[in-house]
């Protein structure tokens, strides 16, 4: 097999998204939750390196009762905060909501008392709410409680006038404003109130009417009339003003409206019409997000999963693929599941693959409509073998689910016809290879080499500028159909590094490329010599694509006229920076002329002439010891000073060997100041001592 560490760059470069098909089918599928979202999760909520804060908390909670993770991964002092918050008569009605959230998911406590006193201040919070928000802590606050502790009085004074402030917000499409005194309008604020009246009905179920409910119901149907859709069947939410302080984006925005609407549905009996392919693309859209990197985001979309999972309206179901890519060459079946978006499984259904089209024929199916069978113990349908009239190529699948039990249908979305982009592989059969050099004048073969594609090649051929050179090959799938890759190249590269690349040209099963060298003098530039020859032939569903070498063949050109096109200069290697570099020889500078040894110490010796004359003074003048001070303070006064004296000696010193002026000075000043200090009070020991002698 021929050694590919040698290919070329610019070839490779033009053969490398061959392979990108296989990720790119892979992506437009969307899975289930998986484990995946668990390692998330305990990486994004237990390695923030601080304490959570109490909303913080229960969104891991949250987030870890959904995915049937242990609480023992979250490091929290949940409990103390919850305890602190409820006990505290400063706390917010936003810290009392989230304390009694994290308090229901954790079991921090049960007392009566305290919950008595978190409901009071949450009912006193009713009577001056000036935002949605605030409603939607105090009656969410309210609701906790009474699933907490049934025995509490949470009843609202004015359940019905509540209900109808909090219906005054919301505008004709279906959105709601924040409050009163702000004119904007928020999808995310709907959210927002329909999980707080969804409360209201729960606490006083009797004296919301039912024309209240219906006028709600109303105007969650105008809310999902603005919802946004992509072409594939993808529905989100998102604020029609980006520009607005609240804005939250689809993911928060999406999630919030889908928690809102199951509470919703939850609380009341009125039947919701909302068609079931607008919560199957709702599903599509949190799902197709992946793996959120952010804390928050991956919140929003498991707390809108578990939503979509268990509500009254409909329950999506998620038509999934193990592999997007299926190899003929290796009899690969097609395999599906369909679960709902957690992972659990469907109810019983059958599973019909209606249509397979293709690629470049969109409009017609090469299948007829097909049952895949059941794997029960596997929990997937399949094919056991892909039909005869699916070659290697790009499809798309139609999938359409059909469940058994018709009460099913009333509370499961099955999502319609679901395309799905499937790529059938295979390794393509590669025959009669011939390479000829043919005479220009009457096209009769003068060298004719046959080519084993499957085998490394060597051959030699030699040409003139009146010849022509013929490559041809044929190419057929795995079913015997003529097949046409994305990509099909001949290379030919000069010794001077100078290459020209030609696209091979086909029909049918037949590749064919005729090189008239006569024409090509000048694309050639004249250059006489020899030229390697390689074949690129490669495809995203072609298993077996190949960049083969040749061979050579040995052209020979007529003399460059005098204009003649020169060649381009030749591309630097670029792994050419990685190897041996040739050595660099260092010229030194001459070293400069020194003095004689003898007279370099003659004037050391010089030097230390000063220091020996400060040596004969001092025992010129008698300095001795007799006027040290014996009191212990004056002592130790005199003696710091004659530290001082010998640091600035040894500074000097240093000054001389190795320090510059700017960093003597420097330390000069601080010890100046040092002995300015010291030699002040030991000069005045000895002034008061002298005086008093004087004096006696």
């Amino acid at each position: 097999m021929a050694d590919r560490r040698s290919m070329p760059v610019s070839l490779l470069a033009i053969i490398a998204t061959l392979s990108i098909g296989n990720v790119v089918a892979a992506s437009s599928v969307v899975h289930p939750v998986s484990d995946p979202h668990r390692s998330a999760a305990v990486e994004l909520f237990t390695s923030a390196g601080r304490s959570l804060s109490l909303e913080e908390t229960y969104e891991a909670l949250r987030t870890f009762e959904v995915l049937g993770i242990g609480k023992a991964e979250l490091r929290s002092d949940g409990c103390s905060s919850v305890l602190d918050v409820l006990k505290l008569a400063s706390s917010s009605p936003k810290e009392l909501y989230y304390a009694l959230k994290v308090n229901q998911l954790s079991k921090c406590s049960s007392e009566r008392a305290v919950f008595e006193v978190a409901a009071s201040r949450l009912k006193a919070a009713l009577s001056d709410v000036s935002s949605l928000l605030d409603y939607h802590y105090s009656v969410g606050g309210l609701v906790l409680i009474k699933d907490l502790s049934p025995d509490v009085d949470v009843a609202l004074t004015d359940a019905k006038g509540t209900f109808q402030s909090i219906k005054a917000l919301s505008q004709s499409d279906g959105r709601w404003r924040y409050g009163s005194n702000n004119p904007e309008s928020s999808t995310y604020a709907a959210g927002v109130a329909l999980d707080t009246l969804a409360g209201i009905v729960k606490l006083e179920d009797s004296e919301i009417g039912s024309s209240m409910i219906s006028a709600v119901s109303n105007d969650i149907k105008k809310l999902f009339d603005s919802i946004e859709k992509y072409d594939d069947g993808t529905f989100y939410f998102d604020e029609k003003v980006v520009e607005s302080l609240e804005y939250r984006g689809p993911l928060a925005t999406s999630s919030v409206v889908v928690v809102g609407l199951s509470s919703f549905a939850s609380a009341t009996s009125e039947k919701i019409d909302i068609p079931g392919e607008v919560f199957s693309g709702l599903a599509k859209f949190f799902l197709a997000i992946g793996v959120p990197g952010d804390s928050k985001d991956l919140f929003y979309q498991i707390n809108a999963l578990a939503c979509l999972e268990d509500n009254r309206v409909s329950i999506p179901l998620i038509l999934s693929l193990p592999a997007t890519v299926l190899s003929l060459s290796k009899k690969d079946q097609l395999k599906v599941r369909v679960t709902t978006v957690l992972g659990a499984n469907s109810p019983p259904l059958k599973l019909k693959l209606r249509q397979a089209l293709k690629s470049d024929s969109a409009d017609i199916s090469v299948i007829d409509s097909q049952e895949l069978k059941h794997d029960s113990s596997g929990g997937f349908y399949y094919l056991d073998v892909l039909p005869d009239s699916i070659d290697v190529g790009k499809y798309k699948f139609v999938f359409q689910i059909l469940l058994e039990d018709p009460e099913h249908k009333k509370s499961y979305a099955t999502g319609g016809r679901i395309h799905v982009p499937i790529y059938v592989s295979g390794v393509v059969i590669v025959e009669n290879a011939v390479i000829s050099v043919l005479d220009s004048d009457l096209g009769t073969v003068d060298t004719q080499k046959k080519l084993d594609l499957d085998k490394q090649n060597d051959i030699s051929l030699s040409a003139n500028h009146l010849q022509k050179l013929r490559l041809s090959f044929q190419l057929s799938t795995p079913r015997g159909l003529a097949y046409t890759p994305h990509q099909a190249f001949l290379r030919l590269k000069h010794e001077t590094k100078v290459e020209h690349i030609f696209v091979v040209g086909n029909s049918g099963k037949q590749f064919e490329l005729v090189l008239d060298f006569l024409r090509l003098v000048e694309k050639f530039y004249y250059l006489s010599g020899k030229y390697e020859l390689e074949l690129a032939v490669g495809d995203s569903v072609m298993e077996n694509s190949f960049l083969w070498p040749l061979g050579y063949i040995e052209l020979d050109m007529p003399e460059a006229p005098e204009k003649a096109p020169r060649p381009p200069p030749v591309a630097a290697d670029p792994h050419s920076r990685f190897e041996v570099k040739a050595e660099i020889q260092h010229i030194f500078r001459a070293p400069e002329k020194r003095p004689p040894e003898a007279l370099s110490l003659a004037f050391l010796g010089l030097s230390f002439l000063p220091f020996i004359g400060f040596l004969g003074g001092l025992l010129r003048l008698g300095v001795n010891l007799k006027n040290f001070p014996s009191s212990p303070v004056p002592a130790t006064f005199a003696f710091l000073f004659q530290v001082g004296i010998g640091a600035v000696l040894g500074l000097y010193m240093l000054f001389w060997l190795k320090l510059d002026l700017f960093t003597t000075l420097k330390v000069l000043g601080l010890l100046g100041t040092f002995l300015l200090l010291v030699g002040h009070r030991i000069l005045s020991h000895l002034a008061a001592t002298s005086a008093k002698m004087k004096s006696a």
